[in-house]
């Protein structure tokens, strides 16, 4: 850890990376840090930045957590509870991409077989970290939200066929731009992705509530029912928390998950009728909607987007390191995150998906229960590839009730928000630049999060870019960082050498 008689870095300066994997006793709370303020020319974020390291620390020197190898029996019950808190989104993303473009039900059973086969698939990848693509952490990865809602307004504009396309051009696109991308990481320090993470944190836990409670005006929206169930999932979850310990403790995310279950079978919530029939083997279809068809044009809006997912990327690569407390390289370990999700994009794009992107829902996951080996989402990449080849579990995973996966969602999501906070605490945010910097980002990146349809008024494609509020609040943070932190310090030094070079 640093010294505490070293001073803190100035706002918008990277934090000065740890030395090694320094300890803490699993339920004491994490040490803030002090950092140098020299500034590095690569960034890195280390263990000593405020994060709890898990368990198994000192069992094996020299082996970091994160690379730890566990019984196997483990890793697959742990990566299996990150698919449960997961599942539900390539679910509910393909059943919206159905409903709302009017599929079939084999096209979307097809659909649904290539999420969750690609979901693994970018799981391996940003696990394992083959050659230059994956930082080598416990990553999940998922089909984006906002990236669904512009392919969903290109296929409807243009056609799935373009959407097709336009999805394998902007993974293209993320491949050529990220070399400029990498360079301009030094403008993205923690002041800047600690409020992006806030952001994301609060639009995640909007997410897992609405999956409880339906959308406002719907029909069922808030029903006694389904209220219920999300707060006795809840409830479950902290009760196992706090009288289990040990590996009983790091699964109570998956107990709370599974005894919610229980509950709504009883109640009858659960249509066990739909787990039943159908085939063995659902084998994903290759261009599902035929011959992608590429217009530049039409895939503009998810380019512009792809840009906001690279900043989006930096934050989750971030905060997952901080999490598992290990030592990254910035300039080296985003661009291999981001090269993860523009792979697996280029895949899903030839198999009618839209952009896959990093998921933050594992991360909080991670913090709950302590456990940060790799091995375990590379265990949860393999278990949804085989989700998307046996059709009865993809049928079973998706009769838990929308209420019971948001009540285990809006926990895990919130450990996210706190993440950021965390962050934001190590920005120097006594400094009125900083503190400012940091409200008007919060305002206008939570402004579509808290308003729906703000923007409603708006040209299509503006509306659908400015409805992105961590895009939106990523950008303000960053050019407000520029702007305070790197010109306004520069125009107010030139008079004083001006005067300085007159005096002598």
């Amino acid at each position: 850890m640093s010294s505490p008689h070293q001073s803190r870095p100035g706002a918008g300066q990277p934090p000065t990376p740890g030395r090694g994997a320094a300890t803490q006793p699993s339920d004491e709370p994490a040490t803030p840090p002090t950092a140098s303020g020299a500034p590095r020319p690569a960034q890195t974020v280390g263990p000593e930045d405020g994060v709890r390291p898990g368990p198994r620390d000192s069992d094996r020197p020299g082996v970091h957590p994160v690379d730890e190898s566990r019984p196997l029996g483990r890793i697959l019950l742990f990566g299996i509870q990150h698919v449960l808190v997961m599942a539900a989104t390539p679910i509910s993303a393909i059943f919206l991409m159905s409903a709302t473009l009017g599929l079939d039900s084999g096209l979307t059973v097809d659909l649904l077989s290539a999420a969750f086969v690609l979901s693994g698939v970018g799981s391996l990848i940003q696990s394992l970290g083959p050659w230059k693509f994956g930082p080598r952490l416990p990553f999940v990865m998922l089909p984006g939200g906002a990236p669904l809602i512009l392919f969903l307004a290109i296929a409807e504009q243009h056609g799935l066929r373009t959407a097709g396309g336009a999805v394998v051009l902007t993974a293209v696109f993320s491949f050529l731009v990220l070399p400029v991308f990498s360079r301009l990481l030094r403008f993205f320090p923690a002041l800047v992705i600690g409020t992006m993470i806030v952001i994301v944190g609060v639009n995640l836990v909007k997410v897992g509530a609405v999956l409880v409670t339906g959308r406002p005006g719907s029909p069922g929206f808030a029903e006694p029912l389904n209220l219920g169930l999300g707060m006795a999932t809840i409830g479950f979850t902290v009760v196992f928390y706090l009288l289990f310990t040990g590996i009983l403790r790091q699964l109570a995310v998956m107990l709370g998950l599974l005894a919610g279950t229980a509950l709504a079978a009883v109640l009858g919530a659960v249509d066990a009728g739909r787990a039943g029939g159908g085939e063995l083997v659902g084998l994903p279809q290759l261009m599902p909607f035929g011959a992608p068809e590429f217009n530049l044009l039409a895939a503009l809006p998810l380019m512009l987007y792809a840009l906001a997912s690279m900043a989006e990327a930096t934050g989750q690569t971030v905060i997952n390191a901080e999490a598992v407390g290990k030592e990254i390289d910035k300039r080296t370990d985003v661009p291999k995150t981001v090269r993860g999700d523009a792979l697996t994009s280029l895949f899903g794009g030839f198999f009618g998906l839209p952009l896959m992107v990093t998921s933050g829902e594992n991360i909080g996951i991670v913090r709950v229960t302590g456990v940060r080996s790799r091995f375990v989402t590379a265990a949860a990449g393999v278990v949804l590839v085989l989700i998307g080849f046996l059709a009865p579990v993809t049928r079973a995973i998706s009769v838990i009730p929308s209420a019971v996966v948001g009540g285990t969602a809006m926990v895990v999501f919130a450990v996210i928000t706190v993440l950021g906070i965390q962050m934001l605490g190590r920005s120097d945010l006594d400094k009125h630049t900083s503190t400012f910097i940091c409200a008007v980002a919060l305002a206008l990146g939570l402004l579509p999060i808290l308003v729906p349809g703000v923007y409603g008024h708006f040209p299509p494609n503006v509306r659908i870019l400015l409805e992105s509020g961590v895009a939106v609040g990523a950008f303000v943070a960053a050019v407000l960082n520029v702007l305070f932190h790197h010109v306004r310090p520069g125009i107010a030094a030139r008079p004083t050498t001006a005067r300085t070079g007159s005096d002598r």
